[in-house]
This record gives C-alpha cells, structure tokens and sequence, in this order.
C-alpha cells in the first residue's frame, strides 16, 4: 500500500520504493495493529485484583476437593473476610469468587496460570498467596488429603520446594496450637515454643547464631508489608502482612533469648 502511494503522488521509481519502505516500517511498528486492539481489548485486571479474586477460587476449589464443602470450611471463608475487614461490595465478591471455585468446572490450573503470569517474578507476593490458601485449609477441616495435593501442586507451580512448604505448614500448626495463649512467641517458655520459633523463620535448630539472623533478615524482607503492597498485594490484606512480620520478629527475639544472642 505503502508503495502504491508513493507511486501515484511521485510517479517515479524512487517515490514507489520510498513509500514501500515506510509502509514496511509501520507494520512492523504495529501501530495500526496496537490502535485496533486497544480499541477492542478488555480492561485489563490489576495484580490485586488477581490476587483477590485467586484467593477465594482456589479456597472453594480446595474445600470441594473431598467432594463436599463443610461448615467449618465456609466459617474459615467468612473468617478470613472479617479480618480482611472487606466491605460489602467486596464481600459479596469474595463470596462469588468462592462459589465459582467449588463449581465442577473450574478450571484451577488455568487460574494458577494467571495469578502467576500476573505476579510475574514477585515471588514473595505468590508466598502470600500459599500462605493464606494454608491457613484457610487448616482451619476448615485439618487439609484433608484431597486439599493437600491441590495445594502442593499450586506450590510447585508458584515455585515453592517442597520443604519450604513444609515448613510454612508447620509454621501455620504451630500457631493454630498457640492461638489464644495471650503469650508471644518470644516470651513463651519450653522447647515446643523455641521450636515453634524456628519453624516460624523456616530454620532448623543446628544453625549458627548468624545463620539465623540472616534468615530472620530473609524472611522480614519476604513479608514485609510496604513491599507485598507495593508488588501488588491487595489493601484489605496488608494486616494480615503486618501481624505475619511480627510473628517473625517474636520468633527471633525468642531464638535470641535462648541463644544469649545480642
């Protein structure tokens, strides 16, 4: 086309090969191509609003794995909501992204896809994501054996090892056991508490005193609120960040405590 309008405005050789060159410059430019389809294309979806919409799929796709979905799983639902402390609007939301999780034909692996094409190389914001898919199984029935092969493929897909699950399951336990104490991490008394501790910063109990603060310094920079926010975490979840650094933090002081660490 290029080359035919050079043709007919100049009427010369040159002009016609003017023209072509130009009109191959611009398609492969695609800027006609990018101009039509922004024209068509949907709005395109925020990594927080991935995040949040992932969240609660994959939570009643794991709570219909063992065939039925159970009252504690729906409480442990509605429990994560209330700490979210999510509006209406946002409610009636999460309640929509569950049903469409626990239907028969959703599609999990092709949600996982997105979080993680979503989030790109934030991994720490996709350790958020396991993190919460966790502690909601627990809290519903225990993760049943249908749940946790949901959940340990989900991890590999996020690029989670095995043992950094693990770990993080033991973690979730630790504090399931825990809750209602009144008692930090830190000022707990016993092996089981100190062992806790380690579990928290993802550490076995024979590493050196600098071993573990570097991996207290690890898991800070994980968690840290600004920058799971920053990466895309959604609003109503950077509590929930908040509360998790400072289980690290008492989880180190403890360690320190017991070590005669400075």
């Amino acid at each position: 086309m290029g080359g035919l309008i050079g043709l007919l405005t100049t009427r010369t050789v040159l002009g016609t090969m003017l023209g072509a060159l130009i009109g191959i410059l611009i398609e492969q430019s695609g800027v006609f191509g990018a101009a039509a389809g922004a024209a068509h294309a949907p709005r395109s979806i925020s990594i927080s609003e991935e995040f949040f919409r992932m969240t609660f799929e994959l939570m009643g796709h794991v709570a219909k794995s063992d065939g039925r979905v159970t009252e504690s799983e729906i409480d442990a639902a509605r429990q994560l909501m209330r700490e979210l402390k999510l509006g209406p609007r946002e409610i009636s939301m999460a309640i929509d992204c569950f049903r469409t999780g626990k239907s028969t034909a959703y599609d999990a692996e092709l949600g996982i896809e997105r979080l993680r094409e979503a989030c790109g190389q934030r991994y720490d914001l996709l350790r958020a994501f396991m993190e919460l898919q966790l502690r909601a199984a627990l809290a519903g029935n225990g993760i049943s054996p249908p749940a946790r092969a949901i959940l340990m493929r989900v991890a590999e897909r996020l690029g989670m090892s095995g043992r950094e699950f693990a770990y993080m399951e033991a973690s979730l336990r630790a504090r399931q056991r825990t809750r209602g104490g009144g008692a930090s991490a830190a000022a707990a008394a016993g092996a089981e508490a100190l062992a806790e501790c380690y579990t928290e910063l993802e550490i076995d109990a024979g590493i050196t005193d600098q071993e573990v603060t570097k991996a207290y310094r690890r898991q800070m920079s994980r968690h840290h609120p600004d920058k799971l926010m920053a990466n895309g975490l959604p609003e109503s979840m950077a509590q929930m960040a908040k509360e998790k650094t400072q289980r690290i933090q008492e989880a180190y002081e403890g360690i320190r405590a017991a070590r005669g660490m400075r």
